[in-house]
């Protein structure tokens, strides 16, 4: 057996007891508020937990595959705005739902792929290139709504945001979709694990002969074009369409990788742990709603458990300081 094949299946046993350690940790919760609310554990709150988990999770997929490669991303929240607020312009102007959905998930990958090549070819920070990409794009957003409010599109649009088949709402089918594909592709192809060899240390994948730069490209690309599925997913389900669609979704899409186990430094995560971030994250907001504890504190309550994912990840990995 080759030391890669070695290295491969320690770092999916470490992801493995990851995720069952979250597990564990979403079936503590879900007992917990199943003995203090009866309201919780039904199946329209499961279902809307799915729903408003699946949102997250689309967001935050793509997110998760950068910071595996080292990187990070703090425009998708921006991302989600401007793409949702072209999609819902051209539904506007055409009537067609497709020409819209199709219009959100390219300007959103066209937006990773700036992002892309500010890092790979004018060599720039991550936080840095992203963090004013995130202000360049609010600022188209805002000029081009104007303070406008777009709404009332067809019901076939709207039915991928609220719609359900066969009882299931359509954004958990989308979820379970991206998901598969996500495990899939670091799990079973030779790109999955040339993200970890970048995510774990650049300059040895590069001199080990693996594109880098191209890869890198690559996954700000797909962080674009989830963000914007995600806008297209939340347009159909708000629908109405404004500049400020987006502004609260960046955080709580770190979180859910944080949350998950990926590490900021790289190298160490997966799709399957972002998932199963954005459920935990999902079920405790939806917890603090269901016991009445007021929404302002919120962010106070993400803000801990993000802090404590990260500490507990530090400890049992012992990452360097």
């Amino acid at each position: 057996m080759s030391l890669e094949s070695v290295q491969s299946m320690s770092l999916w046993s470490d992801n493995t007891r990851q995720l069952a350690f979250r597990l564990l940790a979403i079936g503590a919760i879900a007992i917990a508020l199943t003995v203090v609310s009866e309201a919780f554990f039904t199946a329209n709150n499961m279902l809307n937990v799915l729903r408003q988990a699946s949102l997250l999770f689309l967001l935050s997929s793509g997110l998760t595959l950068v910071i595996l490669t080292g990187g990070l991303d703090l425009s998708v929240g921006a991302n989600i705005a401007l793409s949702g607020c072209l999609a819902g312009s051209v539904i506007e102007a055409t009537g067609s739902p497709w020409l819209g959905a199709a219009a959100g998930v390219g300007v959103g990958a066209f937006i990773g792929v700036l992002n892309g090549l500010l890092i790979t070819r004018l060599r720039l920070p991550a936080f840095i290139a992203t963090y004013g990409m995130m202000w360049v794009i609010n600022g188209l957003t805002y000029y081009f709504m104007a303070g406008r409010t777009i709404g009332g599109f067809p019901a076939a649009f709207r039915h991928l945001g609220s719609g359900y088949v066969f009882g299931i709402p359509v954004p958990v089918y989308l979820m379970a979709a991206v998901l598969a594909a996500g495990v899939a592709l670091m799990r079973y192809t030779v790109y999955g694990k040339q993200i970890y060899a970048i995510g774990a240390n650049a300059t040895a994948a590069e001199l080990s002969g693996i594109p880098v730069r191209r890869l890198q490209l690559v996954v700000y690309t797909v962080s674009g074009a989830t963000a914007g599925l995600a806008a297209v997913v939340f347009l159909a389900r708000l629908n109405s369409a404004d500049a400020d669609m987006g502004s609260t979704l960046l955080l709580p899409s770190l979180a859910a990788v944080l949350i998950g186990g990926t590490s900021l430094f790289g190298g160490v995560g997966s799709v399957a742990g972002t998932f199963i971030g954005a459920v935990l994250l999902t079920l405790i907001l939806n917890g603090t709603n269901i016991l009445a504890i007021n929404s302002n504190w919120h962010p106070l309550i993400a803000g801990v458990i993000i802090v404590a994912a990260v500490f507990f990840d530090r400890i049992v990995r012992r990452e360097p300081q």
